[in-house]
């Protein structure tokens, strides 16, 4: 199951940074698609910390698997709007990886309505379920609006100008470590985990009374 765990969270991963390359992309920057990254190959996103020793560190700790890819490159002054399309970039990735979750959602009720029993399907029940749980937390992780998370670059994106300096300022120069002391002091554990709970429940409802 760990195998299975860790590569459903590198595709995972991967299609998370691949989308942020694609909307830069059709937004006038082509800098991930000139070095390659518009791609599915993981090889070309492994980040050694977050994609190999973070995965490995939960592992051992019993904690659920979590990862980040190499970020993808984009260079803001390429993009046709750069504060509102940086925006948008920021939030494909989030976004991509909810769709994954509600994707393996629909298959579970497919599964579910075709093998009654879940005996049959049931090694793909619990992989769909880790796709589910490993999108929704890279979701909602991710849009927490703290440097540098996603969640950071859409606020900024929708600050006016004074206001999104100051945000920048203030959190840019601190964000790193507010991340940091999140993990250490059970952020994960107390905010993370139950939010994502909440919406995995909430998914499972929507498409189990269809």
């Amino acid at each position: 199951m760990i195998l299975l765990q860790i590569a459903i969270l590198i595709f995972s991963i991967v299609a998370h940074e691949v989308a942020h390359g694609y909307i830069a992309y059709r937004r006038g920057d082509d800098t991930a698609y000139l070095m390659g990254r518009l791609t599915l190959d993981p090889l070309k996103h492994i980040d050694p910390v977050g994609s190999i020793l973070i995965p490995a560190f939960c592992y051992m700790s019993g904690l659920p698997i979590f990862g980040w890819a190499k970020p993808v490159p984009i260079n803001p002054t390429r993009l046709d709007k750069p504060r509102a399309d940086m925006g948008k970039v920021a939030l494909a990735g989030p976004l991509t990886n909810f769709t994954l979750a509600v994707i393996c959602v629909a298959a579970m009720r497919g599964y579910a309505f075709f093998y009654p029993s879940a005996e049959p399907a049931g090694g793909m029940l619990v992989a769909l379920q880790y796709g589910v749980l490993i999108n929704l937390m890279l979701c909602v992780f991710n849009l927490f609006p703290v440097p540098p998370l996603d969640g950071s670059k859409v606020v900024y994106s929708m600050l006016p100008y004074n206001a999104a300096d100051k945000y920048a300022n203030i959190f840019g120069r601190y964000g790193q470590w507010v991340v940091i002391a999140f993990i250490i002091f059970g952020g994960a554990r107390y905010v993370l985990f139950p939010i994502v709970t909440f919406i995995y429940k909430m998914l499972i409802l929507a498409f189990f009374w269809i």
